[in-house]
C-alpha cells in the first residue's frame, strides 16, 4: 500500500469497475467473519483474555475510523444539521434493528448451556448487525474515482475507504467466534462454523454497493450518509462491543480491565497514522 501521486488517473474508472470493487470490499469484510473460527482449527477453546483483547482492538479501530474519518469527512462535506440526523439515524438503524430480532442484546459469549434457539438468535442479530457495516464500507467509497490516497493491489483508493474497510474486517473476527464458540459447543464441525460464520456477513457486500450507490447518485445525502455509518458504528462499540468485552473478563484478574484498554488503544493508535500520513 503507498501513496499515490497521481489521483486523477484513476477518475477514469468506469461506474461497474467501482461497483465490483465497493462489492469486493464488502466481500472481502464478510469473509474475516470467517477467521473467527479458525482458532477451533488449532484448540478446542479459546481464552477470555484473547477474546477481551480482540473486543478491544476491534473497538478502537472501530473508533478511530468513526471519528477520525467518516465524522470528519462528514462535518467538511455538509452542514451541521445534516451530519447530526445522520449520525442519530445511524443509531436509529441499530435500535431498529434489535428489535426486529427480538428483545436480546448482542452476546457472543460461551453458552454451553443455551438452547438452539439461542444459537439461532445469536447468528440472526450478527446477520441484521452485517448491514450497517456494509453501510459503512460503502459510504466510506464515495470519493472512489476521485480521490486516490493510498494504492492497493495497483488500483488507487480513498483513504476512508482503505480505514473503514480495514475496521470492518477485524471487527468481524470476533463476531465470527461469537458464533463459533457456540456452534462448536454443540458439536458442528469446524468448517461448517466457519462456513455460517461467513454467512453472517453476507449481506455486508450488498449493503455496500447499495450505500454506495445511493451516495454517488445524490451528493447531497453523501454527509448524511457518512454519519449514519458513524453512528451506527459507534453505537455498536458502545452498546454491543466494549459491554461484552467487560462480561467476558469479569472473571480475570483486575476484570479484564487491562486487556480492554490496551487492545482499545493500540487499536485507535494504529489508524491514527493512517489519516495523518495520507489526510
Amino acid at each position: 500500500m503507498r501513496r499515490c501521486s497521481k489521483p486523477e488517473s484513476h477518475a477514469r474508472m468506469s461506474p461497474l469497475e467501482q461497483f465490483l470493487i465497493v462489492f469486493l470490499a464488502g466481500l472481502v469484510t464478510a469473509l474475516a467473519t470467517g477467521l473467527g473460527a479458525l482458532p477451533f482449527f488449532l484448540t478446542e477453546e479459546v481464552s477470555d483474555r484473547w477474546i477481551v483483547s480482540l473486543w478491544g482492538l476491534a473497538a478502537g479501530i472501530i473508533l478511530a475510523a468513526s471519528t477520525l474519518g467518516l465524522l470528519r469527512e462528514a462535518f467538511e462535506a455538509g452542514p451541521t444539521g445534516h451530519v447530526l440526523a445522520g449520525f442519530l439515524a445511524g443509531i436509529g438503524l441499530i435500535v431498529l434493528a434489535d428489535l426486529l430480532i427480538g428483545t436480546h442484546t448482542f452476546e457472543p459469549r460461551t453458552i454451553s448451556r443455551a438452547e438452539f434457539d439461542r444459537l439461532v438468535l445469536i447468528v440472526g442479530v450478527l446477520t441484521v448487525h452485517s448491514i450497517p457495516e456494509g453501510v459503512a464500507v460503502g459510504v466510506a467509497f464515495a470519493q472512489l474515482g476521485v480521490e486516490a490516497d493510498v494504492t492497493v493491489a495497483g488500483i488507487g483508493l480513498p483513504t476512508l475507504a482503505v480505514a473503514m474497510s480495514l475496521a470492518v474486517a477485524i471487527m468481524n473476527v470476533p463476531e465470527g467466534l461469537a458464533i463459533a464458540i457456540p456452534m462448536r459447543t454443540y458439536g458442528i464441525g469446524r468448517w461448517q462454523t466457519v462456513g455460517w460464520a461467513v454467512a453472517s456477513s453476507l449481506p455486508q457486500p450488498i449493503g455496500a454497493v447499495l450505500a454506495f450507490y445511493f451516495v454517488r447518485t445524490a451528493s447531497s445525502l453523501l454527509p448524511f450518509g457518512l454519519a449514519l455509518a458513524a453512528g451506527a458504528m459507534l453505537y455498536l462499540v458502545v452498546h454491543d462491543m466494549l459491554p461484552e468485552a467487560i462480561e467476558r473478563g469479569r472473571e480475570l484478574p483486575g476484570r479484564g480491565r487491562r486487556e480492554l484498554v490496551t487492545g482499545t488503544v493500540v487499536g485507535f493508535g494504529a489508524m491514527v497514522p493512517l489519516f495523518v500520513i495520507v489526510g
